[in-house]
């Protein structure tokens, strides 16, 4: 006879982003960062916050895989949780039972967990607001979910379109969720800084009474537009 499987299956995170890295993200916008990585990074639409209150925050994945209608994975996330970090978890999409509701939540943010995202559901709105724990999910159902498993912590996960490795760099807003993958990080800060500058110098030139960019009046005038009488 086959032994039964493990429920629950870890790999141990052996890198991080530095405090310096993790920092210099801080207050990002998520379209900024996407554009750093040639407009792509982000989680498709329907990841969103529970609060736009908070909602602006970064920190290293801690991914986890947690079994349709099972929160396992996600329990084990939060007994090895670092503090700082963002707990992301993949449901495959289900939204039939939510994977944590407020009382889950209260316990990551004691943890240290800065926030937690998933393409499943959650619950327990009005018990996750005093909290002041920035959630970001598919949407809302009070149906609870199992503890049996299977699950999995810190292997690579995909979720909501984008691929997700521990250590790998998470930033939340408003608009939604971006990945910046670990080996990527100090390229998109040094590209991030150079976008900031510009978008200042545009904001102010906006300020000013700009009613276009630049670019558009040479291109309106070039062979590249062709105009039709």
């Amino acid at each position: 006879m086959l032994e039964d499987p493990p429920i629950l299956t870890v790999k141990r995170v052996k890198r991080r982003p530095t405090t310096v890295q993790i920092e210099a993200f801080r207050g990002a916008m998520t379209g900024n960062v996407a554009d750093c990585m040639g407009g792509r990074g982000a989680m498709s639409s329907f990841i969103k916050p529970l609060n736009d209150e908070g909602a602006t925050i970064c920190g290293p994945a801690l991914p986890c895989f947690a079994y349709p209608a099972d929160n396992l994975g996600v329990m084990g996330a939060l007994h090895l949780a670092s503090v700082g970090d963002i707990i992301v978890c993949a449901t495959d999409a289900y939204n039939s039972t939510a994977v944590v509701g407020d009382l889950v939540c209260g316990m990551m943010k004691n943890k240290g967990v800065v926030a937690f995202v998933t393409d499943g559901m959650v619950r327990d709105q009005v018990g996750i607001a005093p909290w002041e724990f920035p959630v970001f999910c598919q949407g809302v159902n009070p149906n609870s979910p199992a503890r049996t498993g299977p699950g999995s912590v810190g292997l690579r996960i995909n979720l909501a379109g984008v691929s997700v490795e521990a250590g790998d760099m998470v930033i939340c807003d408003r608009d939604g969720v971006v990945i910046v993958p670990f080996h990527q990080i100090d390229e998109v800060l040094t590209k991030l800084s150079a976008l900031k500058t510009a978008e200042t110098e545009m904001e102010t030139k906006i300020k000013n009474g700009a009613t276009e960019p630049g670019y558009l009046s040479e291109l309106m005038r070039s062979a590249k537009t062709v105009y039709l009488d």
